[in-house]
């Protein structure tokens, strides 16, 4: 099983899905209890969503999932959102607090950064070297970190989350231009709500690469699961909704690539 799928595109803009991936080594899956091999946590669809909407863009996946090591986690194991529920670069419970792992297994240490070097390792480097590349044909990169998650999960956010959850780590991970459009896009979305940098302000991808001052720009795009796909098993894909959000999508990477190529002249 390979860690990462690569697809390299003339764009300036990177698209990364670190939460798409469904597999699990046999030597894990054995380890998850009955709830965890639900894989709920899935980003379920995410590459399908947004697949052929920016047809030059760069695609990095992961396909691994986020059960066996968090490809959107500080490989040092650090909180992203100290105080509040999340889960780890390990996780032991799934998005509602639940156990994922059957009664007495333990992960140690020793299989953590297994996994890490076998999983989290490898889709980052794949990542960091698309952002080199893309970085020295167009003088810019533009890493969007393409996710969805249920909109309704009580042990992480109280209420229900907008469809649109825009994190540029409170502006710090892209020049305003840039969160400027990807927020002005999506608040002309009718029929979809949106917020700038509320629950989710972007993840440690998000974080980790983010170098405006170099013209490195990172936006998280957190959607949430109910516009696009079922928020219950077997978490199918809705198509009449999805063809209803991938023009939205689609204006907005448009806008973002153009955007990118005047930065870079």
């Amino acid at each position: 099983m390979s860690a990462v799928i690569i697809h390299e595109g003339s764009s300036p803009v990177i698209l990364a899905f670190p939460h798409g991936g469904t597999d699990v080594p046999a030597s894990i899956w054995q380890n998850l209890s009955e709830n965890g091999r639900r894989l709920a946590d899935t980003d379920w669809h995410i590459y399908q969503l947004y697949n052929g909407l920016l047809e030059t863009a760069t695609t990095v996946q992961a396909t691994f999932h986020r059960y066996v090591v968090d490809a959107n986690r500080d490989p040092s194991g650090v909180s992203l959102y100290p105080g509040q529920n999340t889960t780890g670069l390990c996780p032991s419970t799934d998005f509602d607090g639940l156990q994922i792992w059957n009664d007495g297994y333990e992960l140690d240490e020793t299989e953590i950064e297994q996994r890490r070097l076998n999983f989290h390792e490898p889709y980052h480097a794949a990542l960091t070297k698309q952002i080199q590349r893309v970085k020295k044909q167009h003088g810019i990169a533009v890493l969007y970190d393409c996710h969805s998650i249920r909109s309704k999960i009580s042990y992480l956010f109280e209420g229900v989350l907008p469809d649109f959850n825009i994190g540029t780590y409170d502006g710090k991970s892209c020049a305003d231009a840039f969160q400027k459009s990807v927020a002005d896009d999506c608040a002309a979305s009718v029929g979809y709500t949106d917020v700038l940098n509320g629950r989710f302000k972007g993840g440690w991808t998000t974080r980790h690469y983010a170098k405006p001052e170099d013209n490195i720009h990172a936006i998280q795009m957190e959607l949430a699961l109910s516009a696009y796909a079922s928020e219950n098993e077997p978490w199918s894909y809705e198509a009449e909704r999805a063809d209803k959000l991938r023009p939205e999508l689609k204006r907005l990477l448009i806008n973002l690539e153009e955007l990118a190529f005047e930065y870079s002249k």
